[in-house]
């Protein structure tokens, strides 16, 4: 049997597990052209929230009995098509459920050997990227420069702060609770890392960033965005990766555009959608890092799909540590690093 789970009903503001339901079904054979996977890794992003709050980019929009959507790391284990055989490492926007059938031009055959399994949907994947790019491309960091980094203990964050450093800057990070700040500065080697649940956070950040903010890698919007643009230097590059602290709620008023007048400041949103060409070069620049000690990377891995919208939950109230992702089945022996 598929399990797949589906939306019961299109969530509002707050999301809850009861939105989501778990179904068994027949699996599908492939037709010519598709193949069947087993599904290893599913892959847990703010993005899949946006997509249940109705924005526009990720296809359809969603309505009660969609599979909520999602990248996952697949087994093929019947194939229909050419490009892929019995026992090819894929990945592909699948959705969470764990024996799906699908059109073979979606996926993308991985490489076992470049690192685990599960670092291909984080640091080596699209939330590696995603950092590489709004970092080097838009913060344009310089040694000396001070670099804000939101969501600093995330899949995107944690990397982009660690890019950051090793371009010489030096990195202040934003997360929630104390204890998670602690771990960031500990393991990623961040200057500082500021609770944004402190009642004096603008203070705070002001304290930690004395002489101004010269980029701000922003991931979350809300009060944390408020408060960094009102620390901006002259000339101050913010790169708009994500708005996970607004996603579900409509619109919603922003930071005073005065700062950024002010001090002659830019912001600039992008999509690492535009940018997958580059995936093959950031890997490589990765893995030199990775293997030189500069840059780290944590997982939070929860094993079983009938965990996923509890996994999805604690991503978005900022309870989990690095990448999220549901350990769906077990790695195979062939693709084990």
């Amino acid at each position: 049997m598929n399990q797949r789970w589906r939306l019961v009903r299109v969530p509002g503001p707050t999301l809850a597990t009861t939105d989501f339901d778990l179904v068994d079904e027949a699996i599908r054979a492939p037709a010519d052209g598709e193949v069947r996977l087993r599904s290893i890794y599913l892959s847990l992003d703010p993005y899949q929230r946006h997509w249940l709050a109705g924005a526009a980019g990720y296809g359809a929009a969603p309505r009660p009995g969609d599979t909520p959507i999602g990248r996952a790391i697949s087994e093929v284990v019947e194939s229909r098509d050419a490009r892929f055989a019995v026992g090819d490492i894929v990945l592909g926007e699948t959705g969470w459920q764990t024996h799906p059938t699908v059109d073979a031009a979606r996926l993308t055959r991985l490489d076992p050997t470049l690192g685990p399994l599960s670092t291909h949907v984080g640091v080596l994947g699209s939330p590696g990227l995603t950092a590489w790019v709004g970092m080097v491309d838009l913060c344009r960091p310089q040694p000396g420069q001070t670099v804000l980094v939101s969501a600093a203990g995330g899949a995107v964050g944690s990397v982009a702060a660690q890019i950051a450093a090793i371009h010489g800057a030096r990195v202040v990070g934003v997360a929630g609770a104390p204890d998670k700040c602690e771990r960031i500065v500990r393991e990623f080697g961040l200057a500082a890392c500021l609770s944004h649940r402190d009642a004096d956070f603008p203070a705070r950040l002001a304290r930690a960033c004395p002489d101004g903010i010269d980029a701000y890698f922003d991931n979350t919007g809300g009060t944390v965005t408020a408060a960094a643009w009102a620390q901006l230097r002259h000339g101050a590059r913010v790169a708009l990766c994500g708005l996970v602290a607004e996603y579900g709620q409509g619109d919603v008023p922003g930071p005073s555009l005065r700062h950024l007048l002010a001090r002659r400041a830019s912001v600039t949103g992008f999509s690492v959608r535009e940018n997958l060409q580059r995936l093959p070069e950031y890997r490589q620049r990765a893995a030199a890092w990775i293997r030189d000690g500069r840059l780290r990377y944590a997982e939070h891995i929860v094993p079983g799909i009938a965990r996923a919208p509890e996994a999805f939950l604690a991503l978005l109230s900022g309870a989990t540590f690095g990448k999220c992702l549901v350990q769906v089945a077990a790695v195979p022996p062939t693709a084990a690093a």
